[in-house]
């Protein structure tokens, strides 16, 4: 009994994937097993711009002069060109043929095929990486903490972690052929026999036949020259104005957060010592509570950084590389 290992097509294992699953229904791509993810609100920046508008548009003032004629000889068709057609019918032949009454015919002596039954190990289920909430996340949304007054940032609540689930196996038997079947196999000859049919010695044809047309000749008024327009212009004025027009920003993106799904007191710790070093004075206990938030946010709007979630852009302008 042989014993192997039946892996499942790639169609099958594509279909078991969480990733694809992930993509489909919009979450962050190419993300990794550890790392979190939260939608927030990326500021809007603008800037002024200036531009030429037109005042006044331009305006024309038209002269029509009308078209000219005069009467021609031109010759025309009274009656169209026709067509007649003519049949010459087909001759016959008669021949005579040998045909098959009864095919050729083979007697088969059959020698049944030997089976073997061997076990394999199967697939169930291919190793994947899937998506599965957050145990918490560090900034708004969590401790009972809501949006800063006056702050426009917004999230959807969303946090997503990417884990690995690892593959499953299941023991089948089966059979197989060990020597396959065969035959031995008489041949019986075909038989004919002629007969006499007829055939077609000479096919229809079709005889065409043009008849032409008549024509005859006419005075007709004929276009000399087409009215025309004679266009007077008057040019546009323009002034300049000032707008606003948005650079960047003003959307809501999947950004990677750092959470208690995936953050220790002691990273904490080191985030909250550089808010300390930058200006923002915090205790460094390594518990993101109110002052924590407090100082981050502000960090946040000084630095044109996404407010409300310690986000790995506000880590990494804080000069630190957490995970």
């Amino acid at each position: 009994m042989a014993t192997k290992t039946l892996m499942l097509s790639a169609a099958a294992v594509v279909g078991l994937t969480g990733v694809a699953n992930a993509q489909s229904a919009g979450y962050p791509p190419e993300a990794q097993p550890g790392q979190c993810f939260a939608r927030v609100l990326i500021p809007e920046t603008t800037q002024i711009v200036t531009e030429e508008v037109v005042d006044q548009p331009e305006r024309t003032e038209i002269k029509v002069i009308q078209a000219q004629y005069e009467m021609v000889t031109e010759t025309v068709v009274v009656k169209e060109e026709t067509t007649q057609f003519s049949v010459i019918p087909a001759t016959y032949e008669t021949v005579t043929e040998q045909v098959i009454v009864a095919g050729e015919q083979t007697e088969k002596i059959v020698i049944p095929a030997q089976i073997e039954t061997y076990t394999e190990q199967v697939l169930v289920r291919p190793a994947y990486t899937t998506w599965k909430p957050g145990a918490g996340l560090y900034g708004r949304g969590n401790a009972g903490f809501g949006p800063a007054s006056g702050d426009a940032t917004s999230t959807t609540g969303e946090l997503l972690c990417k884990v690995e689930v690892p593959a499953e196996y299941t023991t089948v038997t089966r059979t197989r052929v060990a020597t396959p079947e065969t035959t031995d196999v008489r041949v019986i000859p075909a038989r004919y026999e002629t007969v006499t049919k007829q055939v077609v010695a000479q096919p229809a044809q079709v005889v065409e036949q043009i008849i032409p047309a008549v024509t005859e000749t006419v005075q007709v008024r004929k276009m000399v020259s087409p009215a025309r327009e004679e266009v007077i212009t008057i040019p546009a004025t323009y002034k300049t104005i000032e707008k606003r027009e948005v650079t960047g920003g003003g959307g809501i993106e999947w950004r990677q957060v750092l959470c208690d799904t995936n953050t220790s007191a002691a990273e904490i710790a080191e985030v909250q010592r550089a808010l300390t070093n930058a200006g923002y004075s915090v205790p460094a206990d390594g518990v993101f509570g109110a002052a924590t938030l407090t100082a981050m946010e502000s960090y946040q709007r000084a630095n044109g950084l996404p407010v409300g979630y310690l986000t790995m852009s506000t880590v990494e302008s804080l000069g630190l590389s957490i995970r």
